[in-house]
């Protein structure tokens, strides 16, 4: 009997619910047909970005070894692909000594993720995009900070202490009210005057959580402002050039450091493996997570289109989404193996959890059209619990 060969490329939220899922599908048993895994990953962990804001302000680890994750069980290639050819059934790849492979499949998972905008590189301060810019941002306000202790200069004193971030999303929130906790700790022992710690958040919209309702919006606020975080709503950081922030209104704005916040997008190498692609950037799928015009090839997760047939919405870009994504996908492949109609795309229900600052949260659920909002320590349970849960961590 053949054995399928069934790839899963991306180790990111999607890709390794996917591998789990898919395998506790398809796992061996008699009269079934034997399947080989294999996830490829560039890196030897998993990644888990909706905590990059840890490492700016502590030395929490945020990754996770693919050998913990899949003791046993799936081959594990450290690798980056370079193309795919849907009608041969093969992909290109590089593995981690720069020697080109190719590898055929039955089963493709196209769930490469997303990557965090970059400014352009004349905007100066600097991005919060990879493991390195947030131990770079650690390392810029502790630095700050420590110079501050000893600055006679009372505007100076005041320049180093001020820190704005860029963009207002749920990245933005939860980067700015762990700062305005670790940054005032940090001062406190230095002998600074916590309360003289200044953190703005520019959000380009009139209000934070345009996703929810306002009244989201303005408890979001209010918690903010309590930590210590001034929120500039309807302005966006247009320049920080020397230590001074230019805004839309010809305004500037003396800062020690600017964090740029700015969301995600596709991974771009998509275009790249010859993938059909939405004018934004996402593979398209149909709504069983198959990508069009091939067979035996499926996406999910940040880099797919995936859309609701029922409302017409497309699931977010958080790692939520992630998990339903792949149980459902390892349902449709399932299905597709044994000639049987396959489930389709059902979006997840309204809900966000989102944290700010140590052992604080704010959980967002709209059900029967009804907002159900919790705060404070069990808001924070329950983004701590999606965080673990996303990254498979019980």
């Amino acid at each position: 009997m053949k054995t399928l060969t069934c790839i899963v490329i991306g180790a990111g939220y999607a890709g390794i619910h996917a591998m789990k899922e898919i395998r506790k599908s398809l796992k061996n048993g008699e009269g079934s047909q034997p399947v080989r895994f294999i996830l490829i990953e560039k890196n030897t962990y998993h990644f888990r970005k909706v905590l990059l804001f840890k490492p700016a302000v502590t030395d929490e680890e945020v990754r996770i070894p693919l050998a913990q994750l899949f003791p046993e069980g799936v081959e594990l290639l450290q690798a980056t692909v370079t193309s795919i050819a849907t009608t041969e059934k093969k992909l290109q790849m590089l593995d981690a000594t720069g020697n080109e492979q190719t590898i055929s499949y039955d089963i493709l998972v196209v769930s490469a993720g997303s990557v965090v905008r970059r400014p352009e590189a004349s905007s100066g301060g600097l991005p919060l995009a990879t493991l390195d810019d947030a131990q770079k941002i650690r390392e810029v306000w502790r630095a700050n900070l420590q110079l501050a202790a000893t600055e006679a200069n009372s505007l100076e004193r005041k320049r180093l202490m001020t820190i704005a971030v860029a963009g207002a999303g749920i990245s933005g929130i939860e980067t700015a009210a762990e700062l305005a906790y670790y940054v005032k700790e940090e001062a406190r022992q230095l002998g600074l005057e916590p309360n003289a710690i200044d953190i703005r958040l520019y959000n380009a919209h009139d209000r934070l959580f345009i996703n929810g309702p306002e009244k989201v919006s303005v408890k979001l606020e209010q918690f903010l402002t309590d930590s210590g975080v001034k929120v500039v709503n309807g302005s966006r950081v247009l320049q920080e050039t020397d230590g001074c922030l230019r805004l839309p209104d010809g305004g500037e704005l003396p800062v020690g450091l600017c964090v740029w916040t700015l969301g995600l997008m596709p991974n771009p190498i998509l275009e790249q493996w010859g993938l059909p692609v939405t004018a934004d950037g996402f593979v398209q799928i149909d709504t069983s997570y198959r990508v069009k015009g091939a067979t035996g090839l499926y996406s999910i997760g940040d880099c797919a289109k995936v859309v609701d047939p029922r409302t017409g919405r497309s699931d977010g870009m958080t790692c939520k989404e992630a998990i339903p994504q792949a149980s459902r996908l390892a349902k449709v492949i399932t299905a597709d193996l044994n000639g049987q109609p396959a489930p389709v795309h059902t979006g997840y229900m309204d809900t966000f959890s989102i944290g700010l600052g140590p052992e604080k949260g704010l959980t967002w659920v709209r059900k029967w059209g009804i907002d159900l909002m919790l705060t404070g320590k069990l808001g924070y349970r329950i983004k701590r619990f999606t965080w673990d849960l996303a990254s498979t961590i019980k």
